[in-house]
């Protein structure tokens, strides 16, 4: 997760983004009980307890350990229990039995986690330049993982019969259903994609490089539920010649046969959401879904999925932080799309690219820099943020990437074709 060289501001600037971050993060906790903070529905998920520890032993780790003389860890068998993927930090505990850790209970981590708020914030002044990038970049991480966050603690309630709701949410109002798909046409030309500008971004979305796309042409806007309901009404999820070989594969050994959390109920279309069961929003951009499933309705369409230097090229001139995002803990979910493309928010656009180093990329020395790069293997990129992405997260360049059978994130679909 290295920076690219950033501004970060005053001290009092940087210390009230992160003021902002940790609050953010303990606001989406406050609904649960220390039992759902600390269950694990599955490997990818992690405890909300988990996410909250993860990022205090990031800043405790790299600032505080590190930079601060005589900083002592809060509790000296924490680093073994919330370390993620840092090798160079040493043994963790494993990935799939986080939600065994009954004990540090919730309370007990967020008093960790104001203990390292208050260390920090007192240090904070004094710290090198150097360290004050890496706040930053223990901010942007923390954004990160409020997604997660969010979308691990949706699929644990999920696997809860009572299907509870998180947060109450106000009554639907339906809305006009969007007009048929219009494209937004490009020459085949030569573009810049990738950061190379001033303010933070990941390591893996530079070095800035010329890429050529073709002539082709992008859609206006996301597709809906009520045309996923379509593609499922014409047998898109049993004809396999609509899919890429593993994708059918995931089909027929997963009995796959609508985006998760959907289910149909006396022939109603429902999905389960932070906000309980409710019945699918025909107008709303369809989420949930995986990278098979989007490859799989793009060729349904006669269409194919945009690569993400062709998103990236048409997404540029819009504001990255507009849109539908995440301002406050709540049940977020997509909106049907409001004025213009909504390149950001709502869902996470799978692309047809694979998630690997652009030319020129160096994956940097030390333990913050191993965690983008020895993941570019077997992943697709997804572009735009989500309604779950803390507002001010995303940017043109940002890359998300997954497995192409995941779909526990807000993931959706904009369609592409050749001229």
């Amino acid at each position: 997760m290295e920076p690219q060289r950033q501004s970060i501001g005053t001290a009092g600037e940087l210390a009230r983004r992160f003021a902002a971050v940790r609050g953010l993060s303990e606001a989406l906790v406050a609904p649960l009980s220390d039992a759902d903070a600390t269950a694990q529905s599955m490997d990818d998920a992690s405890p909300a307890k988990w996410h909250l520890a993860h990022t205090t032993w990031f800043f405790e780790t790299f600032v505080l350990r590190d930079h601060v003389a005589d900083y002592r860890l809060h509790d000296e068998r924490f680093p073994f229990l919330f370390n993620s993927y840092y090798e160079a930090e040493g043994r963790r505990h494993a990935r799939g039995r986080r939600g065994m850790v009954t004990r540090p209970t919730l309370d007990e981590v967020l008093a960790y986690r104001a203990a390292v708020d208050s260390a920090l914030l007192d240090a904070l002044d004094h710290l090198p330049a150097d360290a004050r990038e890496l706040v930053a970049l223990g901010c942007h991480h923390e954004e990160q993982h409020q997604e997660l966050l969010v979308t691990d603690v949706l699929h644990l309630m999920s696997e809860n019969p009572l299907e509870p709701a998180v947060w109450p949410a106000a009554r639907k109002v339906p809305v006009a259903m969007p007009g048929p798909i219009g494209w937004i046409e490009s020459a085949e030309r030569v573009v810049e994609v990738g950061h190379g500008g001033e303010g933070f971004a990941f390591d893996c979305e530079g070095p800035r490089h010329r890429t050529l796309i073709p002539a082709h042409a992008i859609a206006d806007r996301t597709v809906t539920n009520g045309e996923w309901q379509r593609f499922i009404a014409d047998g898109g999820y049993r004809d396999p010649r609509l899919w890429l070989s593993d994708g059918w594969g995931w089909v027929q050994r997963e009995h796959v046969e609508a985006p998760l959390y959907w289910e149909e109920r006396d022939g109603v279309w429902t999905r389960f959401g932070l906000d309980g069961r409710r019945a699918v929003d025909p107008a709303a951009p369809v989420t949930h879904v995986s990278f098979y499933e989007a490859d799989a309705y793009a060729t349904w369409a006669g269409a194919r999925l945009p690569t993400e230097f062709e998103w990236e090229a048409a997404a540029a001139a819009h504001d990255a932080s507009g849109g539908n995002q995440m301002d406050t803990g709540g049940a977020v979910e997509p909106r049907p799309a409001a004025e213009g493309p909504a390149f950001f928010g709502d869902v996470w656009e799978w692309t047809g690219s694979a998630y690997r180093p652009y030319p020129g990329f160096r994956a940097v020395e030390g333990a913050v820099g191993e965690y983008n790069g020895k993941f570019m293997n077997g992943q697709f990129v997804l572009r735009g943020g989500s309604c779950a992405t803390p507002r001010g997260h995303a940017r043109a360049c940002y890359r998300n990437f997954f497995y192409p059978h995941q779909r526990w994130q807000f993931t959706g679909v904009r369609l592409a074709k050749d001229l």
